[in-house]
């Protein structure tokens, strides 16, 4: 038997960006902030890798966007999936991106305070106005 960890997969759309990521899949969180929804269109669950248990195995589609002055997002220029967020310190990865969502689970919702008010969410998760670290209950 290997002790290899096992590892998670996904795409984006059109498959002009594969990528997969090293060992367990952390808890996710749903961010409500601006950035999150313009992007995707509404709310964003992500998961999260280090740099170093990440690799994209297929990159022609892949573009880079600097949302911020420390932060940008990747998306595949080609269908137009929006799909990372990383400030190289951490690789945060949309959730309806991995091939297999069912081992998934939302931790909390950051960014709380920013949602608009056309949605409410009363699933009993923990909800901050920003970001919460660290996030040392696995997630």
């Amino acid at each position: 038997m290997s002790s290899e960890p096992a590892w998670e997969t996904g795409r984006c759309l059109c498959g002009a960006v594969v990528y997969r990521i090293r060992g367990p899949l952390r808890p996710a969180h749903a961010c409500h902030c601006g950035q999150c929804r313009r992007q995707s269109g509404h709310f964003v669950v992500a998961t999260m890798a280090l740099p170093e248990d990440f690799e994209v195995i297929e990159a022609r589609g892949l573009k880079w966007h600097a949302s911020s002055e420390w932060a940008r997002r990747g998306f595949c220029g080609e269908c137009g999936s929006a799909m990372f967020w990383t400030d190289d310190s951490e690789i945060s990865i949309a959730v309806g991106s991995l091939d297999d969502q069912s081992a998934v689970k939302v931790l909390r919702h950051i960014f709380y305070d920013e949602k608009p008010a056309f949605y409410d969410v009363a699933d009993g998760l923990p909800k901050f106005a920003q970001y919460e670290e660290p996030m040392d209950d696995g997630g």
